[in-house]
């Protein structure tokens, strides 16, 4: 009985060990599945952010979480997937559940959480936007691809219009890693990736391309060659 107490007792510790790795290491991991461990408390469906909030910036949370969905869900026609939405008004919100220098970011296909300078609705679609082609999708894109259709989504002024007037037809980052470098080294990745994606639709049906791509590439498809 005493051996198997301790067992108990081992299991525990580690239990608790790791979870404290994980939060010490990955925050923002466990901010998305304990809001309450960080100090966020629920402001609507799937919605959180830090306590203390004002009505105004309650209305504001919610009306850029549905205009956001509403984005995703223009786009496809519908939406699969529910991210939480996790939004900081403060720096000391967003440090503490792991946030940089970004506006915001999408964790683990689960999630989407915003800094004080990402808390409009452009912003929280674009990483809404990550979610949902990642829950429909059952295999890789580029990433260029995958960031700009979500500057297409988000429907993103700084990044569309007048930025497309003249073609790139340049190599773009494929892999995460390269796009990061790419995203602190040129200003202009972002556009050159929404408006290839943007003339990929124009020629190719529209929303439609897309939805035939994910398909595709359900079925063991390779991505194509787009210029």
């Amino acid at each position: 009985m005493r051996n198997r107490l301790r067992w108990i007792l081992v299991g525990i510790v580690a239990v608790l060990v790791a979870v404290g790795g994980l939060a010490l290491a990955y925050p923002s991991v466990v901010a998305v599945n304990c809001p309450g461990c960080y100090g966020l408390t629920r402001v609507g469906d799937h919605v959180y952010s830090e306590r203390g909030l004002t009505a105004a910036q309650k209305e504001q949370l919610l009306g850029l979480a549905a205009d956001a969905r509403r984005r995703v869900e223009v786009f496809y026609g519908g939406r699969e997937s529910e991210p939480r939405l996790i939004a900081c008004f403060t720096d000391e919100c967003y440090d503490r559940i792991g946030g940089g220098g970004e506006k915001g970011v999408a964790i683990l296909d689960r999630a989407v959480i915003l800094s004080p300078r990402g808390l409009d609705a452009v912003i929280a679609s674009h990483e809404m936007a990550h979610v949902e082609l990642h829950q429909r999708l059952d295999g890789d894109v580029p990433q260029w691809f995958d960031e700009g259709l979500a500057v297409v989504v988000s429907g993103d002024p700084r990044y569309l219009g007048e930025h497309c007037r003249i073609p790139f037809d340049g190599p773009l980052p494929e892999t995460l890693s390269a796009w990061r470098v790419a995203a602190r080294t040129d200003q202009q990745v972002y556009s050159k990736a929404a408006c290839r994606v943007q003339r990929w639709l124009d020629a190719n049906g529209g929303r439609e391309a897309v939805r035939a791509l994910i398909v595709q590439i359900k079925k063991g498809a390779a991505f194509p060659a787009i210029g």
